[in-house]
């Protein structure tokens, strides 16, 4: 006989009841765990564990829940657990509720310390004073492609990177107004464009105007009925705006990947990736040397990215990811082989693959 409505939601209670049991003993091993971190001084961010535990835990079948939805749950419970140890401090590209904090917020949880700069190179330098622990930037989008100056600043950077994290990029269209009165819509010049033909159905002839980030976009149509911004869904809800339009990107499989740096090795998982950046000497034929090391050692390249050599006029240095860890025998055999041809060989880091 199916249960009752009351039934139910007597078993939700009992159900809440034993999960919070669970956290609590959680929390309770996880400060015994802080404190033998303390005694032998090991970091307490451990990104290789983490992911061991959360793809262990997203391994099963999760329906009727989907496995962004208990990764995010599971996340804040590492956060939850880890403030208990240590808070990490982080600093970000910002403003707040940018994409860079959610993908900060998405790696860390609500209970680490999150630091908005202005800049790229100044999330670098944040964390090489120690005024941060770690830092995110972002490194590639699927449309616009690799951000220059994020991997400029890993040249010249002693950091390392920590992990990776995906972030979906959605657009949300919001105002304190309706949309019969807007009079115009602001955001990121990045954002306006990745927009261009839902705002020519929505919004024909109303004026565009360009924004330091879309945040801002959302600060300023808090100001006024009239304007409306494009931002993230958080940055609506923190500016007291409503949402008047949902995902109004052109290209709905938009994506954003970022990097999480900071002074720390991370340990082999058996899903990993390892950034390398490498100069050739300027003679024919060396490039396609020096990726020749990576298949002889049947190395799956995910990147490969040109950046001018700010040293030498016309002279290039290449950046590289692919599959597996540094500590690997394949990988440790092919950058061996770099180094004894190439001016330059850098290992940047390797770190958990993460999902898209």
């Amino acid at each position: 006989m199916p249960m009752s409505m009351d039934e139910l939601r007597r078993r939700i209670e009992e159900i809440d009841s034993g999960m919070l049991e669970l956290l609590l003993e959680r929390a309770r091993i996880a400060r015994q765990i802080g404190e033998l971190k303390s005694a032998d001084e090991t970091p307490v961010y451990a990104p290789d564990r983490e992911a061991l535990l959360l793809r262990r835990l997203l391994e099963p079948e999760l329906s009727p829940l989907s496995a962004e939805s208990v990764e995010a749950v599971f996340r804040e419970v590492i956060s939850a657990c880890r403030g208990l140890q240590e808070l990490p401090t982080v600093a970000f590209l910002g403003p707040e509720h940018t994409f860079t904090h959610l993908a900060a917020r998405k790696r860390f949880g609500h209970r680490a310390q999150m630091v908005p700069v202005a800049s790229i190179a100044e999330v670098f330098d944040a964390v090489e004073r120690g005024q941060a622990d770690f830092g995110a930037v972002p490194i590639q989008n699927s449309i616009e492609g690799v951000v220059g100056l994020t991997l400029d600043c890993l040249l010249d950077t002693p950091l390392r990177i920590c992990a990776e994290i995906y972030v979906q990029i959605n657009h949300y269209l919001a105002s304190r107004g309706t949309m019969g009165g807007i009079e115009q819509v602001h955001s990121h010049p990045q954002v306006l464009a990745q927009c261009r033909q839902h705002l020519r159905e929505l919004l024909p002839g109303v004026e565009q105007v360009a924004t330091s980030s879309s945040s801002a976009a959302a600060a300023a149509a808090a100001e006024s009925p009239g304007i409306a911004a494009i931002c993230t869904r958080e940055a609506a809800a923190a500016h007291g705006l409503e949402v008047l339009a949902e995902r109004i990107e052109d290209m709905p499989d938009n994506c954003t990947r970022f990097f999480v740096v900071g002074d720390l090795d991370v340990a082999p998982t058996g899903s990993d990736k390892t950034s390398v950046v490498f100069t050739t000497p300027h003679r024919a034929g060396m490039l396609h040397r020096a990726l020749g090391a990576f298949a002889e050692h049947s190395i799956n390249l995910t990147l490969i990215q040109s950046r001018p050599a700010r040293a030498e006029m016309w002279e290039y240095v290449f950046f590289v990811d692919f599959e597996g860890h540094y500590d690997d025998a394949g990988p440790t055999a092919a950058i061996d082989q770099l180094e004894d041809y190439c001016p330059l060989v850098k290992v940047l880091g390797s770190y958990p693959t993460e999902s898209t």
